[in-house]
């Protein structure tokens, strides 16, 4: 912050926090399954003893769902309603597919903002993002996803 005019009014400089900040890059991942995001949504969630698992909506398929599961620790933020945005990056998001549902990310503030010593533990840790129309799933984890389809409970 600076002195106007010699005065006691403060200026501060908004500007610098954003350039000392990482642009978020989204690097697209294929699930080796055709799934339209803006259809789909996450169907069920489920917490196990070293990762998770994640079904998500095959909106062409009504009887079976995609898996997302990781088999490492993980950080997890899941977040409704897609057209509210939950988080104001500090620069443009690069790398963003129209219709894209898996992302591997780089630079995004949900990874900067937890707590270093976990990721020294569980490092690298890499973050990911799983967008559908309805929900959003970013993990963070020193795991890579696994995808399959499975039969979806009825």
């Amino acid at each position: 912050m600076s002195p106007v005019g010699g005065g006691n009014w403060w200026i501060a400089d908004i500007g610098a926090a954003s350039q000392d900040s990482p642009m978020p890059t989204y690097i697209p991942i294929e699930t080796g399954v055709h799934l339209r995001a803006v259809a789909s949504d996450i169907l069920a969630f489920e917490w196990k003893t070293n990762g998770i698992a994640a079904d998500f909506i095959l909106p062409d398929d009504a009887a079976h769902a995609l898996r997302v599961s990781f088999d490492r620790p993980c950080i997890v933020r899941l977040s409704d309603e897609m057209a509210i945005s939950t988080e104001e990056e500090d620069t443009p998001n690069e790398g963003l597919v129209p219709n894209h549902f898996a992302y591997r990310l780089e630079g995004a503030r949900f990874s900067r903002d937890q707590s270093e010593v976990w990721k020294d533990v569980s490092g690298p840790v890499t973050q990911y993002q799983f967008v559908t129309g309805w929900g959003c799933m970013d993990v963070l984890t020193g795991g890579s996803p696994s995808f399959s389809v499975v039969r979806r409970a009825l």
